[in-house]
């Protein structure tokens, strides 16, 4: 447990460094599975199902914000269909127009979020749309998300009805159109998984908000449980006819994830948890305070081993040519300390500062002690 909240600690230093950087490569990564589901799974315009169209457009919407990005899906979505009939097109560009009304109006900043509920619901998961919302976001998050669901279900009947649409000539055309406007808007299993979405959620962000020992795991069960109780209600009373087996794995992964997610953005010490009173002129207070759960990353500390620098010390004579310490003669005796002076043959000390020299002379002329020497001597 300790490593992994030191990588989480490692990971967090590196987004807090390159956060530019990060977010744009997962806008780039965003944007390439996104544009590539939509040319896979209604390519109907070859031009536009390209690599280089999917490559190039994930790379324009890389340097603008999300919403230019919902925009580019949107308008390769109708561009698809338009190749396909342009009845079909126009009547679903008056379905994104409703739909993003209500995005705009709520939820402008949050572009993101139409994208990655379709993304889930495209890779046949999409119990983790309430999960991540509901932990992550608002109840507000409901709109973006029910028009990402609403978006994949009118892509998917393009997609199973292509050739009945291709086929149908002038005079039954009409009743094309008819049969996809009703099917968009009257889809049982479209409104079953909307509802069952916004109710996760909900549940999700009830509990989680809730001052309750380990809210977010109880939040993610909650939640995910809660969808599969209405899925699967609605499946049988309405026969949509959803797999079971995409329920239970999509349950599995959404509890899964919501682990995950706790881990990084959420991992506090239940066992040391305080619960605090205190009061001020007009209320009481009870707080409960639980503490944070971190571990300092460690950090290389590079140590430089050097020899201990040896005392300065003054050589003089041949001793300091060969190389002895300072202070020490050939025999290895201790040098007077004063570095003034030296000593002669005789032991007597010898004067070899010159200054010192020139004012012991003077002195002893001035106050005749050299006559008294030469007397003695």
């Amino acid at each position: 447990m300790s490593t992994l909240l030191v990588w989480r600690e490692k990971l967090q230093e590196i987004y807090a460094r390159y956060s530019t950087y990060i977010l744009k490569a997962l806008q780039f990564l965003l944007g390439l599975i996104v544009f590539g589901l939509i040319n896979s799974n209604i390519g109907f315009m070859e031009m536009a199902s390209s690599v280089f169209c999917t490559a190039g457009l994930a790379l324009i919407c890389t340097f603008f914000p999300m919403i230019v990005m919902v925009m580019a899906a949107t308008v390769l979505v109708l561009v698809h269909f338009y190749a396909l009939s342009m009845p079909i097109a126009v009547v679903s560009l008056v379905i994104f127009l409703l739909m993003y009304i209500f995005y705009f109006r709520f939820t402008p900043k949050k572009a993101w979020i139409v994208l990655l509920a379709a993304i889930a619901f495209s890779l046949k998961i999409p119990f983790v749309v309430p999960v991540v919302f509901g932990l992550m976001g608002t109840p507000v998050w409901i709109v973006p998300a029910a028009c990402g669901i609403i978006s994949f279900y009118m892509i998917d009947y393009v997609k199973a009805s292509a050739t009945a649409l291709r086929s149908s000539d002038a005079g039954s055309m009409a009743d094309s159109l008819m049969s996809y406007t009703r099917q968009v808007l009257t889809s049982r299993e479209m409104w079953l998984m909307v509802a069952a979405v916004v109710i996760g959620i909900l549940v999700v962000n009830v509990v989680r908000s809730r001052s309750v020992d380990h809210a977010w795991k109880i939040a993610s069960a909650a939640g995910t449980v809660a969808c599969v109780i209405v899925v699967s209600a609605g499946n049988i009373a309405l026969g949509t006819g959803i797999s079971y087996g995409t329920i239970i794995v999509s349950a599995v992964l959404g509890i899964a994830v919501g682990l995950v997610l706790e881990f990084i953005f959420f991992s506090v010490d239940y066992s040391r948890t305080e619960n605090i009173q205190f009061e001020d002129d007009e209320y009481y207070y009870y707080v409960k305070a639980v503490p944070k759960v971190g571990v300092s990353a460690p950090e290389k500390e590079v140590k430089r081993i050097t020899g201990r620098r040896s005392q300065e010390q003054r050589i003089s004579g041949p001793a300091g040519r060969s190389g002895q310490p300072e202070g020490r003669g050939a025999a290895g005796a201790r040098r007077p300390a004063n570095p003034g002076r030296g000593t002669n043959g005789s032991g007597e000390p010898v004067n070899t500062n010159t200054e010192e020299i020139l004012l012991t002379r003077s002195l002893s002329k001035e106050l005749g002690l050299r006559q008294e020497n030469d007397k003695r001597e």
